[in-house]
């Protein structure tokens, strides 16, 4: 193989390890409920591993004032803007539930390329689209930058076909796959449980390893985009699990979920500009063939790694 496969996949397993974890897109969660007019109580959902205070502090809008866990707002309400400091550091989003007295709710996410949201004092939800885009934009390629077994599947779609003609097809019917099964699963469409799909995807990347380690004309090396649409449908099921957890503004629900499909294209084909820069400027080094092999064992074993935990996941 060229030289780039050696270079590029070393590069990729850097942030790897046998305890990374796949879709790390930590979402700090809070809860904002209207107990009496101009009257809330908010709190932190507890985190897995740190808990959100302790990254996390809030910027009330001018005229509320937090007591403990208590805010008051006054006649004006919960208006005006909301703010995260910390947030894109130890958690990637934040999400925030706001429960209105009159029952209804709405939900904002608030990122280190959004810090801060228009909040009008009611449940009526008069966000721009221009700031909807904005945020799910940011928070798709969050996902697929910090979803290294996404990655890693690209990537070794880049073993097997090769900055060719070919890699244009191949990477078009994945991009079009996960964006039918992102849609369907995010619109309450297709439901499938989230153990199996992980599992599927780590299994992806253990056939997409051994293909590109197989010299033989298989049927992935002859028809890698065919390849790339069948796992894509379980990519995108992967893809949705986290849009799931973000949630979807009901009035923006196409922007939202359109903008969010933009993002992940939009990390995608910044991994690829950066594997295609790193050829350019590491193909004259003679030693990087030589890793090939061992490069692409490597990211099989870890793939298998993560497969073995997640079957056990379902059956335990």
């Amino acid at each position: 193989m060229k030289l780039w496969t050696a270079v590029l996949l070393l590069a990729s397993l850097l942030p790897m390890g046998p305890g990374a974890q796949a879709h790390e897109m930590s979402m700090a969660e809070m809860q904002v409920r209207e107990m009496a007019r101009g009257e809330f109580l908010w709190q932190w959902s507890a985190g897995e591993k740190v808990h959100p205070s302790e990254e996390l502090r809030p910027v009330w809008p001018e005229g509320c004032r937090a007591e403990s866990n208590v805010l008051r707002c006054g006649e004006a309400g919960l208006s005006g803007r909301l703010a995260m400091e910390g947030v894109g550091k130890g958690f990637s989003a934040a999400m925030v539930k706001v429960f209105w007295l009159d029952g209804q709710s709405r939900v904002y996410t608030l990122t280190a390329g959004q810090p801060q949201v228009q909040l009008y004092g009611a449940a009526d939800d008069r966000r721009g689209m221009g700031e909807i885009a904005w945020a799910y934009t940011v928070l798709g390629v969050e996902h697929i930058l910090s979803g290294y077994d996404h990655l890693l599947f690209v990537i070794g779609l880049l073993f097997l076909v090769g900055f060719r003609r070919q890699l244009v097809w191949t990477i078009s019917a994945f991009t079009l796959a996960h964006s039918l099964t992102l849609a369907s699963a995010a619109l309450g469409w297709l439901t499938l449980r989230s153990a199996p799909v992980e599992a599927c995807i780590a299994l992806s990347i253990v056939l997409v390893a051994h293909e590109a380690l197989d010299p033989r004309p298989t049927l992935s090396r002859r028809l890698p985009a065919l390849v790339a649409f069948i796992f894509g449908l379980v990519h995108g099921l992967g893809f949705a699990g986290v849009l799931q957890e973000i949630g979807l503004p009901p009035q923006h629900l196409v922007t939202a979920l359109l903008t969010f499909n933009l993002g992940v294209e939009v990390g995608q084909l910044l991994t690829v500009g950066a594997a295609w820069g790193l050829v350019q400027l590491l193909r004259r080094q003679e030693w990087a063939p030589r890793l090939t092999t061992p490069a692409l064992y490597a990211i099989g074993a870890v793939a298998a790694y993560w497969s073995w935990t997640r079957v056990a996941a379902i059956v335990a």
